[in-house]
């Protein structure tokens, strides 16, 4: 038996993994990370998946379609294998066909989603660079996890660094700060994945160094297992979306109590006067103040005005979590939560201000050096045309139509192919049911995946794809010291082919083989992103391995930079020598910029804005509980979902559903039933957990679950597997942002009655031969 040892890296981590005659059975966590993730285990699993597509498939009534074809039929008709020539011939044709008839604009590519952690072999960045070089697409702009705080941070601050790269780092919180307050909490589940693979979790260490030099953590979430365990914190149980109502009644009270640092709003802000004038009611007559806050929060006023004065009395560092941004509005907690920490005076000093996403991926405040992990090049899109990436329903659905978007306008091309590689919309969309039938639309959808994931499963064209333990990569998160070789551990599985591999192929059918692969093949980008890492790092004046040491030794650890990163300090330090990139030169908390948009849905100062779906509309209604979503404990997104691993928290086949015992017993749910959540837009089943964890009037789920609808009877619609977004609505936040509101939803749930539709979704379509 040949066994070989080699280092790699994933989103949830690096690993070492174990070879044995040519195959992988063992992965275990990197030997420097002292806190790693259980999902590295799951990696044999996941590889060897019955679930892997090991040949090109093309769906039956798209290879046989005579004229016009049923597209709804997507997701239902079976599939046939094909050889790699003629799948490529087929997807050749069908791009030179729809660009020849439709032009450029027909074409969607933006093809979201986390792809692998590997920056050569990222999925997404390759279909871009092969559909730009190609003659162009449609983008996307944005991102579902930080999209609204994209769009407001350059108005408030001058960029959105502050959610996208930097944030005040932990040592500086813990040798500083007396109090720490996380709207949205810290929970410790989210700090197992970065974007991009990590080669060390420390974010548990922080907490607990910070804990034991008597920093005091309040969570602000309406569910208690938002706070880490041992951590003591206190937990105020806020009604879902009510976070902007609570910041700004905190704002009224440190200024009506003169508590709020006058020269640093003089010197550092501009527009403070108005804000403070929408605050005391000068132009709506309501005061924002603790008791108009206390009846959308549902908590008391009191205790609003005690963590207003608790805030004000020493270093105060504020937080919020990216989910807060995913709301109705959602432009409009960040916005208020950078007022309050100006009101502080404490933004851009160690340990005080604010900073976003500490409880939502792990290396958030990480001491770490940028500018060195390599980025894939991409290239200019001739089509110049992109969208809000959550707007996708939209486009399909209504072409020609023209909305708002940041100070302009975007009308919605139309399009006749869907080209999706490296993520899986059918987990990430909202509104599935809506989603599904926008999907019909194009005449044509090709897919790269390497399992049959619901996005796979309703395409017409899938070409099978490798695993980054199949391909040679080099990773890294700019989040995290480290920056990993990527080995090619196994052959790959089936008849898989990397994307870099297919897109060559096809961009050499189509005669722009040379524009997509810049005359480089996998072996020569590898080397030119090495060479480009030891450029940076020379410029930084740190030494580098030379690329024989680099890939034998599996990593390069970098040096932590030459002092902490507090956000905002060169500007603190120097605000005339180092103006933000606003109008006033300054923090905004008014913005005249965003006053000529004329938007009601984003006034030109942070705001409380109600919601059909939020916190004061859920009594007396049809659908009278919140449903909050989060991510899950053991996959990412919808990662690993197919794997023991992924699915270990399953209640009867089900992804759990949180309720308070008070909701679940005027319902006669008991602990374990088989639920449905519903609304006006969908339905799902659902393992009821029944837990005091969770404030009243709302429910958890975690997102994720793969889709399985029921496909024929009177349920046809229902998710058999309990994916909340066939309830979610698929509305921009606003027109600035456009961005996801999935976390403003309101359901009902029920005990399940009758007969358990039998989940189908980890069973392979049926596969017909040539």
């Amino acid at each position: 038996m040949t066994v070989q040892q080699k280092i790699s890296l994933c989103h949830w981590g690096a690993f070492r993994a174990t070879i044995e005659d040519g195959l992988l059975t063992k992965a275990v966590p990197f030997q420097n990370d002292g806190a790693p993730s259980d999902m590295i285990g799951a990696w044999p699993e996941l590889v060897y998946s019955p679930l892997r597509i090991d040949t090109p498939m093309v769906r039956s009534g798209f290879l046989n379609r005579r004229g016009s074809e049923d597209r709804s039929r997507r997701g239902q008709d079976p599939f046939v294998s094909v050889s790699w020539d003629k799948a490529l011939a087929l997807v050749a044709e069908e791009l030179e066909r729809v660009r020849a008839e439709h032009g450029p604009r027909s074409v969607f590519g933006g093809s979201y989603g986390w792809s692998s952690a590997g920056r050569f072999h990222h999925a997404r960045s390759q279909v871009r660079r092969f559909l730009s070089a190609g003659g162009g697409f449609v983008d996307q702009i944005g991102n579902y996890s930080w999209g609204a705080a994209q769009a407001i941070l350059p108005h408030i601050v001058g960029d959105f660094a502050s959610v996208s790269d930097l944030a005040t780092v932990w040592p500086t919180i813990i040798e500083n700060s007396k109090l720490l307050v996380a709207f949205g909490g810290l929970n410790p589940k989210n700090w197992s994945v970065t974007s991009g693979g990590a080669g060390e979790h420390r974010m548990k260490d922080w907490i607990r160094r910070a804990h034991e030099r008597k920093v005091r953590f309040i969570s602000i979430s309406p569910f208690k297992g938002d706070i880490p365990n041992g951590l003591e914190a206190d937990w105020i149980a806020v009604k879902p979306g009510s976070d902007t109502a609570l910041m700004l009644s905190l704002a009224h009270t440190i200024i009506a109590e003169g508590q709020h640092d006058a020269e640093f709003l003089e010197q550092y802000t501009s527009g403070f006067e108005k804000f403070r004038a929408y605050l005391f009611g000068k132009k709506d007559g309501f005061i924002k103040d603790a008791e108009w806050a206390s009846g959308i929060c549902g908590i008391a006023a009191d205790e609003i005005i005690a963590l207003a004065r608790l805030m004000a009395k020493g270093r105060t560092m504020l937080t919020a979590s990216w989910s807060l941004q995913r709301g109705d509005h959602g432009e409009q907690p960040y916005w208020a939560l950078i007022a309050l920490a100006s009101l502080l005076g404490e933004v851009g000093l160690p340990g005080g201000g604010y900073s976003f996403g500490y409880g939502s991926m792990n290396g958030i405040g990480a001491v770490r050096r940028l500018g060195i992990t390599p980025i894939m090049e991409g290239l200019p899109n001739p089509a110049r045309t992109a969208i809000p990436v959550a707007r996708v329903s939209d486009m399909l659905l209504n072409p020609g139509e023209t909305i708002s978007f940041n100070g302009g306008s975007i009308t919605y091309p139309e399009i006749h192919m869907i080209y999706w590689a490296g993520g899986n919309p059918f987990h990430h969309h909202q509104d599935l049911n809506r989603f599904s039938a926008a999907w019909s639309r194009p005449e044509t959808i090709i897919v790269h995946d390497c399992w049959w994931t619901p996005t796979a499963r309703r395409a017409d064209i899938v070409l099978p794809t490798t695993t980054s333990a199949e391909r040679t990569d080099i990773g890294g998160s700019n989040r995290d010291p480290y920056i990993f070789a990527m080995p090619k551990l196994i052959d790959p599985v089936g008849n898989a082919r990397d994307d870099f591999s297919i897109f060559s192929e096809l961009a050499e059918r189509l005669k722009f083989a040379e524009t997509f692969t810049g005359g480089r093949r996998e072996s020569e980008w590898l080397e030119f992103l090495f060479k480009g890492m030891r450029a940076a790092a020379a410029e930084q004046g740190i030494p580098a391995p030379d690329q024989d040491n680099f890939w034998s030794t599996g990593y390069w650890e970098l040096p932590p930079p030459d002092e902490d990163e507090v956000l905002l300090s060169d500007f603190r330090r120097d605000p005339k020598g180092n103006r933000l990139a606003t109008p006033s030169g300054r923090i905004e908390l008014y913005s005249s910029q965003i006053a000529q948009f004329s938007y009601d849905d984003c006034p030109p100062h942070p705001a409380w804005l109600s919601s059909p779906e939020g916190p004061a509309a859920s009594q007396g209604q049809a659908f009278p509980l919140q449903l909050v979503t989060n991510q899950p404990a053991h996959r990412l997104h919808s990662q690993l979902g197919q794997t023991s691993a992924g699915r270990q928290d399953e209640i009867a086949g089900r992804e759990p559903v949180m309720i308070h015992p008070r909701d679940a017993a005027a319902r006669g749910i008991d602990n374990g039933d088989v639920v449905r959540v519903f609304n006006e837009r969908g339905a799902c089943l659902a393992g009821a957990k029944v837990s005091e964890d969770l404030r009243i009037g709302a429910v958890l789920m975690a997102t994720g679950s793969w889709y399985d609808p029921v496909t024929a009877g009177k349920d046809i619609g229902l998710d058999k597997r309990g994916n909340p977004n066939v309830l979610t609505r698929d509305k921009g936040t606003s027109r600035l942002g456009q961005a996801v509101s999935a976390l403003t939803v309101l359901v009902e749930v029920e005990k399940f009655k009758g007969e358990l539709p039998e989940i189908t979704v980890f069973n392979p379509p049926l596969i017909q031969g040539p």
